[in-house]
């Protein structure tokens, strides 16, 4: 039976500010470690800076671009769908750096299921 819960780099489900700038990044998320087991993660970003802000997300490792997903916040605004059930397991991570430290928050929701109950 697949469970429900929030990122693992967030206390309670709060959300994870991104204080990194350049590659390793702030770590949002690491999965479960087991080849028979997925997390689909679903990350939000917010952008509280006057500016736009450009995040990088490092999905299993740090290798540009083999690992990376850039994306462009507007500026003073979220909450913006990142990662819609991105599917992760046997204890890959996903992180994240921004050009402007502390500005981005992401939030998020993590669906743990069997590998044959995974919708990927």
């Amino acid at each position: 039976m697949a469970t429900i819960g929030h990122l693992s780099a967030s206390t309670d489900g709060a959300g994870v500010k991104i204080a990194a700038t350049a590659s390793a990044g702030t770590l949002l998320h690491t999965a479960i470690n087991a080849t028979d087991q997925i997390d689909e993660v679903t990350i939000w970003l917010y952008n509280s800076h006057t500016s736009a802000v450009a995040v990088t997300f490092e999905i299993g490792g740090t290798t540009d671009p083999d690992n990376h997903l850039v994306l462009t916040i507007p500026a003073d605004s979220g909450l913006y769908l990142a990662m819609d059930g991105f599917p992760i397991q046997n204890s890959k991570t996903i992180s994240a750096f921004a050009g402007t430290a502390d500005k981005v928050i992401a939030t998020g929701r993590v669906l743990r299921s069997t590998a044959d109950e995974a919708h990927n």
